[in-house]
């Protein structure tokens, strides 16, 4: 049976220095960052549940991958830089240290793909499912924040990739935009930036409201996946762009002039990255244009969190 000291012992040996600023890490009550700067700290949370976030046929490791990925999606969409993060397990008695060694696993190559350290946490066992918490810090830039809220009408709508069909991989596999989104606050102004977790149409929403303004979105722009072309479930592929979620591209808005520069500049530079011009925002109202030329009010399309009866 393995037991709470068992995990701690094999993170301290498998946990490098990956981040000078983490002066202490796993093994007291608390970590130690060091921070002497006038530069913001970032942070957020996310909870997986299995069977509503994952399978456990997904593989332990591509589970633990996604925990911190879809952290630093949320960091990526704020233009920050990753520092380190403390991850949370419920754990159900059944499982093994093996098996646990494996989420961690993927976690952490992720972590070292991107500079972080995992500096602690907390593990439980019980009778329930496999559920698993991470908090990641990130470093903003010398720049403002950015937020959801910011954009203005005339900004320019851009995605960094296609969109749809994510449930045939990648939302397990995704990169989180967190290089393209330094390089963006470094070469543009960015008003305002989402990452589309509950699908495009949804989290458009969720960008426009909390800005204050609405958007027109052009079909012929939208880029599709392959996946979202390969479902063949009786669903378009254009609805599955606006509606299916877990595609963790980013969503932002900039100044025309802006966006006329980074349509110049196409792929973004040292990233090999296309991004796609898909509207504008308006003083009101979230509208689609289908290529027809027929305008049509766009619904909140996507996933949302239920509570209660």
């Amino acid at each position: 049976m393995m037991s709470e000291l068992d995990l701690i012992n094999w993170l301290r040996k498998r946990l490098g220095g990956v981040n000078e600023q983490i002066l202490v890490g796993l093994g007291d009550d608390a970590a130690v960052i060091k921070w002497a700067s006038d530069r913001k700290l970032v942070i957020t949370t996310d909870m997986m549940l299995e069977g509503t976030c994952f399978l456990a046929e997904h593989g332990m490791r591509r589970i633990g991958r996604k925990a911190l990925a879809i952290n630093l999606s949320d960091l990526a969409a704020m233009a920050a830089e990753p520092i380190a993060a403390v991850v949370s397990l419920a754990l159900p008695r059944s499982l093994d240290l093996p098996a646990v060694q494996e989420l961690y696993e993927g976690m952490l190559a992720l972590a070292e793909e991107f500079a972080m350290a995992i500096i602690g946490g907390d593990t439980n066992s019980w009778s329930g499912p496999l559920a698993i918490n991470v908090a990641a810090i990130g470093r903003a830039g010398p720049y403002p924040v950015v937020r959801r809220k910011g954009a203005q009408p005339g900004d320019w709508l851009f995605v960094t990739g296609p969109l749809g069909g994510s449930i045939l991989g990648k939302h397990l596999d995704f990169i989180p935009r967190v290089r393209e989104a330094l390089r963006l606050s470094h070469i543009v102004s960015l008003r305002a930036m989402i990452d589309i977790s509950d699908g495009l149409a949804r989290d458009l929403h969720h960008l426009c409201q909390e800005s204050g303004c609405g958007a027109i979105i052009e079909e012929e722009h939208i880029p599709i996946s392959s996946a979202a072309y390969a479902l063949r479930d009786g669903v378009s592929p254009l609805e599955h762009a606006l509606s299916d979620g877990e595609d963790f591209e980013l969503l932002f808005a900039v100044a025309p002039e802006e966006g006329k520069r980074l349509l110049q500049t196409q792929p973004l530079q040292d990233l090999d990255v296309i991004l796609y011009p898909i509207g504008e925002c308006i003083p009101e109202g979230i509208y689609i244009r289908y290529r027809d030329g027929h305008l049509a009010h766009l619904p909140p399309l996507g996933y949302t969190h239920r509570f209660g009866n």
